[in-house]
């Protein structure tokens, strides 16, 4: 039987190496940023992991093949097309089963970067336990899959449209290690900081591989979430942002918007009552991460020479 997946040849040569590998989502050139927006923004984020010693490895659904790692052919054709679904654990198989393309989530990402054995992960923002989930019960699947695979995922923080506090209360229930990069503070996407302290704290990409090494030596599941401070100069104060979600999430209710079309729906409308602003900062977070993680993937090929 034919694998489901497919690594690109750089991927794989870099794989087969033990050379250092990011894992990218692929749900912020689908669902994320307009075309061609996205098509850039993926480019540079790609480049972005190449100038700083890895490979990128960008994760999606294409006609039923999980591929890990696209060509740009691949990427340019997935940014512009109009009916892709959003992949989680829960319908990754089904559409890859029914021959169907669609893009990667967190979680989703996470399964496929652990199958190809990918260890890093570069995103813009988590997923987590949504306003008035205590009514709803809507928490994402990232929280979840942060228990299970074991992925070190480098990001800006949980989506500043979250419930924070009860999202690192769910964190802590589920074991996950959540290490504030270079600061005290957990921050909060678009801002640096959440008003919140930190669980853990890491200072270099060195000393973030090896806690990862040592929880798969401990035989603890899971991976490990490195909340990474959205650069000063790209900040948005979370005194400017807390009226923008408030007016955004009404605006939600008030349309009935729950469930998947929930966030892109906010991340739109705090885009439109930001003044664009929100996605300038997203761009800037997401390379940051990218330059992150690249540097802690290399720790780790360092770690396993």
């Amino acid at each position: 039987m034919m694998s489901p997946i497919k690594c690109s040849h750089a991927v794989a040569e870099a794989l087969a190496e033990h050379r250092p590998v990011v894992a990218l989502e692929s749900t912020i050139v689908t669902h994320g940023m307009p075309w061609p927006q996205n098509l850039e923004v993926a480019r540079r984020v790609e480049a972005t992991v190449r100038d700083n010693g890895a490979v990128p490895a960008t994760i999606a659904v294409i006609e039923g093949t999980l591929y890990v790692g696209l060509e740009d052919v691949q990427l340019e054709a997935l940014a512009q097309s109009k009916k892709v679904a959003k992949l989680s654990r829960a319908d990754m198989a089904v559409c890859m089963a029914r021959g169907g393309t669609g893009a990667t989530t967190v979680a989703a990402t996470m399964i496929a970067a652990q199958l190809a054995g990918i260890e890093v992960f570069a995103t813009g923002g988590i997923g987590g336990v949504h306003r008035g989930a205590e009514t709803t019960f809507d928490i994402s699947a990232d929280l979840q899959e942060l228990a299970e695979t074991r992925v070190t995922v480098v990001a800006a923080g949980a989506k500043a449209i979250l419930d924070l506090p009860k999202t690192l209360e769910r964190l802590e229930t589920l074991g996950v290690p959540v290490m504030a990069y270079g600061q005290d503070q957990l921050p909060a996407f678009w801002s640096r900081e959440a008003g919140l302290r930190a669980p853990l704290r890491a200072d270099s990409p060195a000393e973030i591989a090896a806690a990862h090494r040592m929880r798969a030596r401990l035989g603890l599941p899971g991976g490990q979430l490195i909340a990474n401070p959205i650069p000063a100069e790209a900040e948005i104060p979370r005194e400017t942002l807390a009226p923008i979600i408030a007016e955004a999430t009404r605006d939600a209710e008030t349309h009935g918007i729950a469930g998947k079309d929930l966030t892109p729906y906010l991340l739109q409308r705090i885009y439109e009552l930001s003044g664009g602003r929100s996605l300038e900062a997203n761009i800037a977070l997401v390379l940051n991460n990218a330059r992150l993680a690249a540097g802690i993937a290399q720790e780790l090929s360092a770690l396993a020479a």
